[in-house]
Order: structure tokens, then C-alpha cells, then sequence
């Protein structure tokens, strides 16, 4: 198998496609089988409807699981975000069989034949300055806290879930207005226009490539965005151009935290946060502070300890 270099740039790749992948059974083993062999870690999920996942690898490595993913008959070609880490984000490499790729739980909703219609970042704020338009972030509160585009609404959602239900509480609000929606790469938007559409309206738009491309392509100094964009992995945030932002997350609730949470005195490395703090039990505590100091013992003998990833 082939392994990443300690000094090798690490290239992250973030992807998916809404298409009716009727084989997608079929797709598990050799995706499994080429990402070991490239020493690719990660996640992908394989489904009727598509294929979603984050994966990070050497460049090489990379290249290698695009041309497999375009070369698979009816998926097409995935929307791809590359970006950089310092270090290898995951911990190890799975590729699942799912009824949803982004689970919304609504039958019937087709993002392949009913999705809204995309804007590129560069055209973005035009269309978000405009007075007629509402816009809806469609992540959930632990990410929306650490950043959002300006004056974008907040559904406050703990799961995506838990969005359609908001859609049709606010479903009079939202109707003869334009609606644009985002998210972090662009699946979850994609997947809630269709929702949208499916309950009546029409005026329907998401962020091409989602977040993610939107600050690698558009200046800081023309951006609408304020904050961090939380990611899936242990970067945790990245900030405009993709580099690494300075969210780290509690591992005791999987929280992300500014460097000014980190100061709170509720903060315990490994153990709470001003997120939890009131809401873990003593034995909990008592089980996440040995972890800790697992974490640390191996961290000082110079070895890694895994406690899991977002």
C-alpha cells in the first residue's frame, strides 16, 4: 500500500453527485481496495441517489480516485473541492452504503430532476443583496455558530432533519420571494431546493460548490462572509483562500470553539466547554478526563491516540 510521506503536502478532497446510481453496491469494493492501495483516508457514501464524501491523500493519490470516480458508468463527474492540510485529517479510510447521501428523511425528494438553480460565487452577491431574496443557511447550529454570510437566516437546526419541517413552518414567508440557500460543499443546499420545489416554490437557488468554493474564489475584500466555515475533519474551520482556520473542537460534544471559548472557564481540554459543561454527568466527565490522558501519555511517547472525528 502506498503511504503518504510525513513531509508530503496532504491534498483533501471533498465530493459529491446527485444521479440515479442504480450499481452503487457494486462501487464499495473497489473504492475500498484503490483507496488503500494510495493510502487515500476518509469517508464516502454510496447510494441510489449518489455519492458524498471527504477523502485526503497524496496528490497523486488523488488524482488516482477522480479518474476512477469519473470512469464509473451513469454516476458522471462529481463536483470536486480540493484544499490542503497540514497533517492527515482522518484516522482511517470507509466507504458506506446509505439510503440517502445527506439525509433529509422526506421521500420522494429527486435533487438529480428537481434541484433549484446553481449560482457561481462570483455571482453570489449580487443575488444575495438583492431585497427580494431570503437567504437560508441550511447547516446546522454547531456550524452555523462558528460563521455564516451576513444577514443570512438561521433555521437552528440540530440535524438535517430537522429542515423540511422548518421549510413548512415558514413556508408563507418564503413564498414570491427569491430563495437561496448554501451550505458547506453544496449537497445539502442542492438537496433542500429540490425540497423546496417539491412543496411549491419555484424562485429556487443554492451556492455552486457551497462555502468551501466560495472562499477560494472570492477576495476577502469582496466577501459577504463572516467567520469560519466548520469542515468534517480535524482542520475543524478554514477561512477565506481554504487555509486553516482557528476552530478547535471538544471532544467531550464534538463543539467547535473559537480561540475566545477556549479561554471560558468552562473549558477543559478533552473533557468540557462552555457548550457542555452543564450537561455531562460526573461519570461522564470521569470517562472523557482518562481519555485525556491517554491523549496525553501517548502524545508524549510520541504516538498517535484517535478519538474520533467529525
Amino acid at each position: 500500500m502506498q503511504q503518504t510521506e510525513a513531509n508530503e503536502p496532504i491534498t483533501v478532497l471533498a465530493l459529491y453527485r446527485f444521479a440515479r446510481f442504480d450499481d452503487f453496491e457494486a462501487q464499495r469494493e473497489p473504492l475500498i481496495a484503490l483507496c488503500r492501495r494510495f493510502g487515500i483516508r476518509g469517508t464516502l457514501l454510496l447510494a441510489h441517489e449518489g455519492i458524498n464524501g471527504t477523502v485526503a491523500g497524496s496528490a497523486d493519490a488523488i488524482v488516482e480516485l477522480v479518474a476512477h470516480l469519473t470512469a464509473i458508468p451513469g454516476l458522471g463527474v462529481p463536483d470536486f473541492k480540493y484544499s490542503h492540510a497540514s497533517h492527515m485529517p482522518f484516522h482511517r479510510m470507509k466507504v458506506r452504503l446509505k439510503k440517502e447521501i445527506v439525509t433529509m428523511g422526506v421521500e420522494g425528494v429527486d435533487p438529480a430532476a428537481q434541484a433549484g438553480t446553481y449560482v457561481d460565487p462570483r455571482e453570489w452577491n449580487a443575488l444575495v443583496s438583492q431585497p427580494d431574496t431570503v437567504v437560508i443557511d441550511t447547516r446546522n447550529a454547531y456550524e452555523t455558530a462558528i460563521g455564516s454570510f451576513r444577514d443570512a437566516i438561521d433555521p437552528s437546526t440540530q440535524s438535517f432533519t430537522e429542515f423540511p419541517r422548518w421549510v413548512d413552518e415558514n413556508l408563507e414567508r418564503l413564498k414570491d420571494r427569491k430563495v437561496a440557500m448554501f451550505c458547506t460543499g453544496g449537497i445539502r443546499c442542492e438537496k433542500a431546493t429540490a425540497y423546496l420545489r417539491m412543496r411549491g416554490l419555484d424562485d429556487v437557488f443554492h451556492l455552486k460548490g457551497g462555502i468551501l468554493k466560495y472562499l477560494e474564489e472570492v477576495p476577502s475584500h469582496d466577501s459577504l462572509w463572516e467567520g469560519e466555515c466548520f469542515v468534517f475533519d480535524e482542520r475543524v474551520s478554514v477561512g477565506h483562500g481554504l487555509v486553516e482556520g482557528s476552530a478547535t473542537l471538544c471532544r467531550a460534544c464534538r463543539h467547535p470553539l473559537t480561540p475566545e471559548e477556549r479561554q471560558s472557564e468552562h473549558f477543559r481540554e478533552g473533557i468540557s466547554c462552555p457548550h457542555c459543561h452543564d450537561g455531562k454527568s460526573k461519570a461522564e466527565r470521569a470517562r472523557y478526563a482518562e481519555r485525556q490522558r491517554q491523549v496525553e501519555l501517548a502524545r508524549q511517547r510520541g504516538r498517535a491516540f484517535p478519538i474520533g472525528q467529525g
